[in-house]
């Protein structure tokens, strides 16, 4: 089966960033920097960028590009008895993608909410009420929302068409076309932000620290957090990524591109998005910590309100926002796609048509309980696990696997040198060995405690268990059922290898 291949290193390159860009990018980051020490987060978030964010960021890349396929195949080369984690992995992705297109119909949504502010003046009750239609509970399903499904269904009718072009003319094309347009309007709604009267006030809650907060646990892990899930790394998307590269291509600048674009990336639209609070604060004579909400009730709910408040073209800047959040999700969302798009083709012998047409047909048919009114619930309890526990703890085993079941970190570390004008030192298989596997682990015993202690989200203890615990176990028993199967083609060793 002949290997696909990028156009250009400039598209890998797009193509990579609008993977990490996302939604998280421009309403979870500020969320989270202001609950966490303002300023002072800076300090954990670059430590944990540079210990756990671009370690594994090379880890990946380097892994597609020397083995030349997606995380199942690759996996199985490393050693056979490990080929589930790479299905674990693509699993996930896929689970992330069925609901990722849900939330995505909602910015199309408010893309044509925003002529004419249709929400009116309480945006908080318009999105949970009049657009979600949520149910009183968990347990209380409710009918399909029409008004959900809809521009869902347009959304995975685009979708699937930039899948079924393929690396080179479908998701390289989409990022070509997509991410200049979305740096262009975070430049531009930055700019509108800081003129703003209050822009100050936000600016001052965003950039003044509180060094305080450095010694609580939770903000370390939630800096960890930040960067592990803003890089899309643990999901087999950049092993697929890094196996349509030339052979002769620049890792590990690449690498830094991609990672620091992305930070300098959330950290540019915080400075508008902040801008955009103190506005909003200035005008309701509270404080800028008021309006601040997390990632649904920041662009749902807050940002509606801003946009109410805006002096002059609020319908603009509002159709700018909301096709931000679109462009920044959808390239995200293609690269959710292609994981599972590649595996499927190189374990079955598929043409990429059948294998798009398998996975999004499956993932389509799993969006449909999110359109439901109750779905929201359901929603928040799968993002949780699949996100805190799903994604974690399955890097935690990638880098076991390549640091100490293997021991093919530091051949990894040769073929980046080998190829790249950059070359990494010897921090690098140390970080993968000890400090990343460490790091993460304390994220996962940290959530486990916070479980512990009370039922996320205080929802009902069987719906934790069915949709966040059940939801894990099915996703590693399928990638051990999918194990079993035989290769249409069966991974060669490699001279460099190690079998297992």
């Amino acid at each position: 089966m002949k290997r696909e291949q990028w156009g250009s290193k400039y598209g890998f390159i797009l193509a990579a960033m609008g993977s990490a860009i996302g939604l998280g990018n421009l309403v979870r980051y500020p969320s989270v920097v202001y609950e966490n020490g303002a300023g002072a987060f800076l300090i954990p978030y670059f430590v944990a960028l540079f210990t756990a964010g671009i370690p594994i960021l090379f880890l990946e890349y380097s892994l597609g590009h020397k083995y030349r396929g997606a995380g199942p195949w690759v996996y199985q080369r490393l050693s056979k008895k490990w080929e589930w984690l790479g299905w674990w992995q693509s699993i996930v992705a896929f689970v992330i993608l069925s609901y990722y297109m849900v939330i995505l119909g909602w910015a199309l949504s408010y893309t044509y909410y925003s002529f004419g502010s249709q929400w009116g003046e309480d945006t908080e009750s318009f999105f949970f009420n009049n657009y979600l239609g949520v149910t009183e509970g968990v347990g209380v399903l409710g009918g399909i929302q029409w008004k959900v499904l809809i521009p869902v269904a347009i959304l995975w009718a685009v979708l699937f068409w930039v899948l079924h072009r393929g690396a080179k003319r479908g998701i390289e094309w989409a990022s070509k076309f997509m991410i200049p347009i979305l740096v262009a309007m975070i430049v531009l709604i930055t700019i509108r932000g800081l003129t703003l009267e209050g822009a100050i006030k936000g600016l001052e809650a965003y950039f003044t620290p509180d060094f305080a907060a450095l010694s609580k646990p939770e903000v370390w892990i939630n800096a960890y957090g930040q960067v592990f899930f803003t890089l899309s790394v643990g999901f087999c998307t950049m092993i697929t990524y890094a196996s349509y590269l030339p052979k002769r291509s620049d890792l590990a600048n690449s690498g830094f591109i991609v990672a620091l674009s992305n930070c300098s990336f959330e950290f540019f639209a915080a400075i508008g998005i902040f801008s955009a609070l103190g506005f909003l604060a200035t005008q309701q004579g509270v404080e800028v910590g008021e309006v601040v909400a997390g990632t649904l009730g920041m662009s749902f709910v807050v940002f509606p309100q801003i946009i109410n408040q805006f002096p002059g073209l609020n319908s603009l800047f509002g159709v700018m926002f909301f096709v931000s959040l679109l462009f920044a999700g959808f390239t995200s969302a293609v690269s959710l796609a292609e994981p599972g798009i590649a595996a499927i083709r190189e374990k079955f012998g598929l043409s990429r048509k059948a294998a798009v047409n398998w996975l999004c047909g499956a993932s389509v048919l799993m969006s449909l309980l999110y359109v439901f009114k109750g779905g929201l619930y359901f929603l928040d309890i799968v993002d949780y696990f699949i996100n805190n526990y799903g994604i974690v703890v399955s890097a935690i085993l990638m880098v076991v696997l390549t640091g100490w079941v293997s021991k093919q970190v530091d051949s990894l570390q040769k073929h980046i040198n080998d190829v790249s004008i950059v070359r990494i030192g010897g921090w690098w298989p140390a970080i993968i060995r000890f400090i990343t596997p460490l790091s993460l682990a304390a994220m996962v015993l940290w959530n486990i405690y916070n479980e512990w202690m009370m039922t996320y989200g205080g929802y009902p203890q069987w719906s934790v268990n069915v949709f966040g615990w059940g939801l894990l176990a099915v996703v590693i028993i399928l990638g051990a059922l999918i194990q079993q199967r035989r290769w249409a083609t069966e991974p060669s060793p490699h001279k460099e290898e190690v079998s297992s």
